[in-house]
């Protein structure tokens, strides 16, 4: 019987090492199957944090350029109303011209008108 005892607590310690084993298998089993759990739900959670945070972008992106537009048509429309004011400029340096010429016609005509007018 001596020798039946060491096999058996040999055995023993064995079957509790690999239960043992086996136990601490499975928990790390379960821990890597929580870990893969958070890991895809804080992907997902990110993809959609992502997606949201590009939508937000892109709406502000689409209201600045909208706002570059309207700028854009402004500016347009003060260099239609530039081009316009210069040419009535032109135009009124043109009439000027004219008037300064007929007021010199008339003054030498009026000169000639004088100064042939024995009265004067």
């Amino acid at each position: 019987m001596d020798q039946l005892k060491l096999p058996i607590a040999l055995v023993v310690a064995m079957v509790l090492q690999i239960s043992g084993g086996v136990w601490w298998v499975s928990q790390q089993a379960q821990t890597i199957s929580q870990l893969q759990k958070t890991v895809a739900e804080m992907s997902s959670r990110m993809a959609i944090e992502e997606n949201v945070n590009m939508k937000r972008d892109i709406t502000e992106v689409k209201s600045r350029i909208l706002d570059i537009h309207e700028e854009i048509d402004d500016m347009w429309e003060m260099e239609t109303s530039l081009s316009m004011l210069l040419t009535e400029q032109i135009k009124l340096k043109g009439r000027l011209s004219v008037i300064e010429k007929e007021l010199e016609f008339f003054e030498r005509d009026h000169k000639k008108l004088t100064d042939s007018d024995p009265m004067h």
